[in-house]
């Protein structure tokens, strides 16, 4: 008798989990069904930014498999069906169609929650107002497209300047529109620390952004049509003709917590190693907490490649095998427009939260050989523990070429790696590539410097 699996999304974990199971499973041992509340399965929400700039050309190219594929593969896949609601003792989950309201109940011998995060949408005056966008999903996405080209909008406003804001900002400033950022932190891309913020700032504004910082939005102006015309921060309106909230998201996983499932302080599900959060039940995604490597807390990271990889350390579980996640640094990437923004490790208030001593270390360099026609410049800047001089983090903001860089000090953190060990570290170069002395070797040596110059002289 073959064993079924539920799962909940058909995005990147859920259908990561279901084709790994069925991969390592022999045939016939496993039935998966898959509930999907949208209208497409396995797609890029990280490209939606670039497919609303046009850098992108069709949303379809976001869509890595159909659902018609991923049925061809033997996966039930079952579009615009929601779970409602899961009983972890009879092992069931409640059923919903979106559109036609047909309910019924769905028995699971394994269920699989890839549910996501939703945007945050904090209770503002005017917040249902038509031109008024969240970019969560391919749907919105969908909605903003054409919500663009449906009229002639040249004023647009951006509330909140984390990864979407800054992205999203770029797009609206490549469709041609006049963009203000409200931001209510004191710099933008609070996922860095502020003087490499307000590096960010002064190159959004450079490219003609209105960047409004320190100041929250208060609500929106609406007018007789239903639609936005404004928004309201402290004693200013800007003016709007589409609205995008870029607030960052949170877990998705209230379905699991009225089941009695445990959650974090983040609100997101807590999972064993092996990704499991009870018997028979398993999650993995934005939906989720994980361990991070160098606070040793839970945190909620909402990553398409953590979201992959808990998938198929599920779905590798299910069928009878043994996967562990070990852990996240945090490390990401963005861009907007010419600017690269790496991030990797602890900023100095997750430092300081988590309790470390440390020192740091900036240092200004080019991409290339300085030269080389077109070197850009770029600023580095280490966190290293104040004793030991571990790498603790890492950030860039630089133009073209600068931010892939974060990947060698998110190799040099994940292996425990001090500063001292990093300034010999054996690094490609070439002219049109970098300096003889590349920015990470800089920023290393002087780094390492900075932790000997922090250590106490012995008494004589």
């Amino acid at each position: 008798m073959s064993k079924r699996i539920v799962v909940l999304g058909g995005d990147a974990t859920g259908m990561s989990a279901a084709s790994t199971a069925l991969r390592h499973a022999g045939e016939g041992e496993l039935e998966v069904v898959v509930l999907e509340k949208g209208h497409y399965t396995s797609y890029s929400a990280c490209g939606i930014p670039y497919w609303i700039s046009g850098h992108v050309s069709d949303g379809d190219e976001l869509v890595a498999r159909s659902p018609e594929q991923h049925r061809e593969a033997g996966i039930d896949v079952r579009m615009r069906t929601e779970a409602t609601a899961i009983d972890t003792e009879k092992r069931t989950v409640s059923v919903r169609g979106v559109d036609d309201g047909d309910t019924y109940e769905l028995g699971y011998d394994e269920l699989v929650i890839a549910t996501g995060a939703v945007p945050t949408v904090p209770p503002l005056d005017g917040a249902d107002a038509q031109g008024i966008f969240g970019v969560q999903s391919l749907e919105q996405g969908e909605e903003i497209v054409k919500d663009l080209a449906a009229g002639d909008r040249r004023r647009a406003v951006i509330v909140g300047a984390g990864y979407i804001g800054v992205e999203m900002a770029e797009a609206m400033v490549a469709r041609g529109l006049e963009t203000t950022v409200i931001e209510h932190a004191p710099e933008p891309f609070t996922q860095v620390d502020p003087d490499m913020g307000a590096l960010i700032r002064e190159s959004m504004e450079d490219i003609g952004m209105t960047v409004v910082t320190g100041t929250a939005a208060d609500g929106f102006d609406v007018g007789e049509d239903g639609r936005v015309k404004a928004v309201r921060a402290g004693d200013t309106v800007y003016p709007a003709d589409i609205v995008i909230m870029g607030l960052g998201v949170k877990p998705n996983a209230q379905l699991a917590a009225d089941a009695g499932l445990p959650t974090g302080p983040s609100g997101g599900i807590v999972t064993d190693v092996r990704m499991q959060v009870a018997p028979g039940v398993w999650a993995g995604g934005d939906c989720v907490e994980v361990h991070h490597r160098l606070s040793g807390r839970n945190v909620h990271i909402a990553l398409g490649t953590h979201a992959n990889k808990h998938g198929r350390i599920i779905g590798t579980n299910i069928a009878g095998g043994y996967g562990a996640f070990p852990g996240v640094i945090g490390t990401a990437i963005s861009k907007v427009c010419s600017l690269e923004i790496g991030r990797t490790g602890l900023s100095q208030a997750e430092a300081d939260a988590a309790g470390f001593g440390y020192v740091c270390a900036t240092v200004e360099s080019t991409t290339t050989a300085g030269y080389w026609p077109g070197a850009e410049m770029m600023t580095v800047k280490l966190l290293a523990e104040q004793r030991t001089g571990r790498l603790l983090g890492a950030q860039i903001v630089g133009r073209a070429g600068s931010g892939k860089r974060i990947d060698v000090f998110a190799t040099a953190i994940w292996n425990a790696m001090t500063v001292e060990e990093m300034t010999f570290m054996d690094l490609s170069y070439a002219p049109p590539f970098s300096p003889v002395w590349d920015a990470v070797l800089v920023a290393a040596r002087k780094a390492a410097k900075e932790v000997q110059s922090a250590i106490p002289a012995s008494p004589v």
